[in-house]
């Protein structure tokens, strides 16, 4: 067995408890992530996580970055699965949570994922975009594309996610 080198990485999060979720409330989703890309809210502990560095949101369509990196990767060398499909629920639920009016919440039912290439630290930045596809009443479809710096398709995914009120 070869020696190997160890690496390290040290990463900090604002504590989710921090939400003043009455105030939160009173706003539609897009408000809601609005507040968290200008700070006034914190970001979820996973964007920290997994280090995502961009994120946009827009009525139904949002847009994230991440640079793959070598704490990413699964036994095989590449871009770990779940860190991609991360990408990609997040991408396709918040295009959802963009659409969301005030009293509204929603919980996501299902993830389809198709991978489509390897994706290492070669493919460099990511961008996930996510769209509603379809929003009702009680259920919304939405998908996401995954594309390297180069801008190749990469990965795509189509989600479910159930709408219902806060009292639910």
């Amino acid at each position: 067995m070869t020696e190997t080198q160890m690496r390290s990485r040290t990463y900090s999060w604002q504590n989710p408890a921090d939400i003043d979720f009455a105030e939160m409330i009173t706003l539609n989703g897009l408000e809601q992530l609005q507040s968290m890309i200008a700070g006034k809210a914190p970001r979820p502990p996973v964007m920290d996580l997994v280090d995502m560095l961009s994120f946009e949101a827009e009525f139904g369509v949002v847009r994230l970055t991440m640079r793959a990196q070598e704490f990413h990767y699964n036994p095989l060398g590449g871009v770990h699965g779940g860190v991609i499909a991360t990408l990609l629920d997040t991408g396709a639920a918040c295009s959802v949570h963009s659409t969301l009016k005030v009293g509204e919440r929603y919980t996501s039912l299902d993830l389809n994922t198709k991978f489509l290439r390897p994706v290492t630290t070669e493919s460099g930045l990511l961008t996930c975009e996510g769209t509603v596809i379809q929003r009702g009443r009680r259920v919304a479809l939405a998908q996401s594309e995954l594309r390297d710096e180069a801008g190749k398709l990469v990965a795509h995914a189509t989600s479910s996610c159930l709408i219902m009120g806060f009292d639910q």
